[in-house]
């Protein structure tokens, strides 16, 4: 098994330390500390605002942000972006010294310092091309521990986030799947193996 994405694109998890051969969930237990601190963060991430979006626009404007689909850094102290803006983020990482912060809390209040600014990449600045499976075969996560985890979550992020219906990455060579707005039929068959 190779490393993938769930949920949202960046953060790459060992799909057998996550997933059984089954294609379930591994108990909250049994996933490595790093990881399970990362699968439980992203549920409150998945659904949250581009950083760049809010930066532009503000709380007071919130809905014209995008949703992110990305995500980088380290757990509370990461930066979520959509598609537009990742290129933005690339730049500061690879091109305008963000990389020193690699691995640091800090690389979110200086992206965000940075992109504040007026920083922006470079016009055709290219991004990283993922490749994408079909997120419907995401089976349902485990209901974390909070407590065990000592993750601090804003009460406002509390919610339960589906992540059958987020899009998922693998590192080895999965083919692209249509995307698809429509909800998940009734008749979904979760019983099927994961990746398929």
């Amino acid at each position: 098994m190779g490393k993938i994405s769930i949920g949202l694109r960046g953060w790459r998890f060992d799909e057998d330390a996550v997933f059984t051969e089954d294609g379930e969930f591994r108990p909250m237990d049994d996933i490595p500390a790093d990881q399970r601190k990362r699968l439980v963060r992203l549920q409150a991430l998945v659904a949250s605002p581009c950083d760049g979006c809010w930066l532009i626009h503000g709380d007071e404007d919130i809905h014209k942000c995008n949703e992110s689909e990305v995500v980088y850094g380290e757990p509370l102290g990461e930066v979520v972006l959509c598609a537009d803006h990742e290129p933005d983020f690339l730049y500061w990482f690879g091109e305008a010294g963000g990389s020193q912060y690699k691995g640091q809390q800090e690389l979110q209040d200086e992206f965000h310092e940075w992109f504040a600014d007026g920083g922006r990449a470079p016009e055709g600045y290219g991004g990283v091309e993922h490749v994408e499976t079909d997120p419907d075969d995401i089976p349902e996560p485990p209901e974390p521990d909070m407590e065990d985890l000592n993750v601090d979550i804003p009460e406002e992020e509390r919610e339960r986030i589906d992540l059958r219906n987020m899009e998922v990455e693998s590192g080895d060579g999965g083919q692209s799947a249509d995307e698809d707005d429509e909800s998940l039929d009734d008749d979904l068959d979760l019983g099927r193996d994961y990746p398929s």
